[in-house]
Protein backbone atom coordinates (compact mmCIF):
# COMPACT_ATOMS: atom_id res chain seq x y z
CA UNK A 1 0.00 0.00 0.00
CA UNK A 2 1.13 3.62 -0.87
CA UNK A 3 2.23 6.14 1.54
CA UNK A 4 1.66 8.96 -0.05
CA UNK A 5 -1.96 10.30 0.44
CA UNK A 6 -2.70 11.43 -2.85
CA UNK A 7 -1.85 7.79 -4.26
CA UNK A 8 -3.49 6.18 -1.55
CA UNK A 9 -6.89 8.58 -3.10
CA UNK A 10 -5.79 7.60 -6.40
CA UNK A 11 -5.88 3.76 -5.37
CA UNK A 12 -9.67 4.06 -4.56
CA UNK A 13 -10.71 5.82 -7.83
CA UNK A 14 -9.03 3.37 -9.85
CA UNK A 15 -10.88 0.64 -8.36
CA UNK A 16 -14.10 2.47 -8.62
CA UNK A 17 -13.40 3.38 -12.39
CA UNK A 18 -12.40 -0.82 -12.63
CA UNK A 19 -15.76 -2.04 -11.06
CA UNK A 20 -17.38 0.72 -13.58
CA UNK A 21 -15.96 -0.77 -16.67
CA UNK A 22 -16.10 -3.99 -15.99
CA UNK A 23 -20.27 -3.31 -15.76
CA UNK A 24 -20.24 -1.65 -18.44
CA UNK A 25 -18.25 -4.30 -20.28
CA UNK A 26 -20.74 -6.75 -18.80
CA UNK A 27 -23.64 -5.17 -20.42
CA UNK A 28 -22.02 -5.22 -23.69
CA UNK A 29 -21.29 -8.36 -23.91
CA UNK A 30 -25.22 -9.38 -22.89
CA UNK A 31 -26.21 -7.09 -25.55
CA UNK A 32 -24.80 -8.37 -28.42
CA UNK A 33 -25.31 -12.16 -27.45
CA UNK A 34 -28.90 -10.79 -27.77
CA UNK A 35 -27.82 -9.80 -31.39
CA UNK A 36 -26.28 -13.30 -31.68
CA UNK A 37 -28.94 -15.47 -30.60
CA UNK A 38 -31.62 -13.23 -32.16
CA UNK A 39 -30.08 -13.85 -36.00
CA UNK A 40 -29.51 -18.06 -34.74
CA UNK A 41 -32.93 -18.19 -34.08
CA UNK A 42 -33.43 -16.03 -37.59
CA UNK A 43 -35.92 -13.50 -35.72
CA UNK A 44 -35.55 -10.36 -37.65
CA UNK A 45 -37.27 -8.30 -35.40
CA UNK A 46 -35.94 -9.17 -32.43
CA UNK A 47 -32.48 -9.02 -34.42
CA UNK A 48 -32.68 -5.37 -35.54
CA UNK A 49 -34.25 -4.28 -32.25
CA UNK A 50 -31.31 -5.87 -30.09
CA UNK A 51 -29.06 -4.20 -32.78
CA UNK A 52 -30.10 -1.11 -31.97
CA UNK A 53 -29.28 -1.22 -28.18
CA UNK A 54 -26.36 -3.07 -28.52
CA UNK A 55 -25.00 -0.20 -30.85
CA UNK A 56 -26.41 2.43 -28.39
CA UNK A 57 -24.71 0.19 -25.79
CA UNK A 58 -21.46 0.52 -27.50
CA UNK A 59 -21.42 4.17 -28.55
CA UNK A 60 -21.93 4.97 -24.92
CA UNK A 61 -19.01 3.06 -23.59
CA UNK A 62 -16.76 4.87 -25.91
CA UNK A 63 -18.13 8.53 -24.71
CA UNK A 64 -17.25 6.56 -21.59
CA UNK A 65 -13.91 5.70 -22.38
CA UNK A 66 -14.39 1.84 -21.99
CA UNK A 67 -14.00 1.00 -25.41
CA UNK A 68 -11.80 2.33 -27.99
CA UNK A 69 -13.91 4.14 -30.86
CA UNK A 70 -12.44 2.14 -33.76
CA UNK A 71 -13.16 -1.41 -31.31
CA UNK A 72 -16.67 -0.57 -30.93
CA UNK A 73 -17.23 0.34 -34.38
CA UNK A 74 -15.31 -3.13 -35.22
CA UNK A 75 -17.79 -4.49 -32.99
CA UNK A 76 -20.88 -2.60 -34.46
CA UNK A 77 -19.53 -3.44 -38.29
CA UNK A 78 -19.32 -7.64 -36.96
CA UNK A 79 -22.85 -7.57 -35.69
CA UNK A 80 -24.79 -5.24 -38.48
CA UNK A 81 -23.29 -7.78 -40.88
CA UNK A 82 -24.79 -11.10 -38.74
CA UNK A 83 -28.31 -9.18 -39.00
CA UNK A 84 -28.40 -7.91 -42.83
CA UNK A 85 -27.36 -11.44 -43.51
CA UNK A 86 -31.02 -12.72 -42.46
Amino acid sequence: MANIKSQKKRILTNEKARQRNNSVKSELKTAIRAVNTAVEGADKDAAATALQTASRKLDKAVSKGVLHKNNAANRKSAISKKVNAL
